[in-house]
């Protein structure tokens, strides 16, 4: 492919994505703002105006923040690849370190950090603004800040390893590193998977086990219902940081655990809290954890395998505003460009895991209403929506583009069909 036809197709590709993220952001601030003014039907008896007024402007905060940071990751964008930025970083650390591993692997770094500056003060932003000013905000400056830092350490500690392991696999391992690469990062994920709950999470959050003797024996007595084994129950200091409420289970193999946001706890009864894990364990008794790890190792083996070809392709980096050496030190200019590069023409298949995101969720609220009482969980759902404002009335194209979660009007109608 001729360099010049690259650089249009990204060129297009980034417009379409940009274009594309401001219309739907702008057709969810509207749509919502149009039906701000009355509570649907369905939710009249449960939901005030109040709470659904603000639910509304909550959602239309977030989206208008949204359109600055679309803009300004898109602006980013240009300016690391067409406009040169990455070339430039280059020359200079190569210049300074040289064209081997610590050039390449200053050049990942200096990418990242870039990106993580431009993000900061959106971050900051929705935490002491919008979150604050809807009255989620539990967390301190300090501690925004220190999360920031644990979080750069813990990334370097372990992504540093890793990235000098498949810069090691590009330069060492032939025409099929990419293969070993893949290798390598499944092994990692797994062990990540493995990790997490013990060693990972605690670092951020405090982790204690669940005092509460009658909602420990009614989430045992469904965990045996469900064939789960979990190596504990913990609640979580959630409301350290915010006021949003959620409960999950992580980890693999026997480090599975089960874990509640305290604001949850606070917040459901017993019943309702029964009723909200058994969707959670929904997922896991229809395998699809599983089956989004396998379609995720899928598509990152055929992505690495891309990544291989490109890598050898001239007009690849000179279609994104990079001169590469053609002697050594490609490898590192390789990675950046190709995961700067990828989100802008994934972006335009967000719709089918989103659909295929919110078909789990449908199946995971079917199986909760077969080990509890479903009007429990549209009890709990109906608090969660309005805990964590969120709207009732969002746009219809928006959803199927982007929401993970089925719609609330839709979800609590095919859980009511279970009562």
């Amino acid at each position: 492919m001729p360099t010049l036809y690259f650089t249009a197709l990204f060129a297009i590709a980034v417009l379409l994505m940009v274009g594309t993220k401001l219309w739907l952001a702008t057709r969810q601030i509207r749509f919502v703002a149009a039906h701000r003014a009355q509570v649907p039907a369905q939710f009249s008896t449960t939901i005030t105006l109040t709470a659904h007024q603000r639910a509304a402007d909550y959602t239309v905060e977030r989206a208008r923040l949204g359109m600055l940071e679309i803009v300004a990751g898109a602006a980013v964008l240009v300016a690391l690849t067409l406009l040169g930025g990455i070339q430039a970083l280059d020359v200079a650390l190569s210049g300074w370190l040289g064209h081997g591993y610590g050039g390449q692997i200053a050049l990942v770094a200096a990418v990242l950090a870039i990106t993580g500056v431009i993000d900061l003060p959106f971050d900051y932003y929705r935490q002491f603004v919008v979150e604050e000013r809807f009255g989620f905000n539990r967390m301190g400056k300090g501690l925004f800040f220190f999360d920031r830092i644990k979080g750069v350490l813990l990334g370097a500690a372990v992504g540093l390893p890793l990235l000098f392991v498949v810069l090691w696999l590009m330069n060492q391992a032939g025409g099929l590193w990419w293969l070993w690469a893949w290798v390598v990062w499944v092994a990692f994920q797994m062990l990540a998977l493995v990790l997490y709950p013990t060693f990972i999470a605690p670092i951020f959050n405090k982790f204690e086990p669940l005092k509460d003797e009658a909602l420990r024996s009614r989430i045992e007595a469904l965990m045996k219902r469900c064939g789960f084994a979990a190596k504990g129950l913990f609640v979580m200091d959630g409301s350290r940081r915010s006021a949003h409420g959620n409960a999950y289970f992580t980890g693999f193999g026997a480090s599975k655990r089960i874990v509640f946001f305290d604001t949850l706890i606070a917040r459901l009864s017993g019943s309702e809290i029964e009723a909200v894990l058994a969707h959670e364990l929904g997922h896991f008794k229809r395998r699809h954890v599983l089956k989004r790890m396998i379609v995720t190792f899928v598509i990152s083996l055929a992505m690495l395998a891309l990544l291989g070809w490109l890598s050898q392709r001239l007009w690849f980096f000179e279609g994104l505003g990079v001169r590469p050496s053609l002697t050594s030190g490609d490898s590192g200019l390789a990675l950046v460009l190709f995961f700067i590069a990828l989100p802008v023409f994934l972006f335009f298949v967000t719709p089918l895991g989103s659909l295929s995101s919110r078909k789990h969720e449908f199946e995971a609220d079917a199986f909760a209403a077969t080990q509890t009482d479903a009007k429990d969980l549209v009890n709990a759902l109906v608090k969660l929506y309005e805990d964590n404002a969120s709207t009732l009335t969002p746009d219809p194209l928006y959803t199927a583009f982007y929401y993970s979660h089925p719609p609330a009007s839709q979800r609590i109608d095919r859980l009511l069909r279970h009562a």
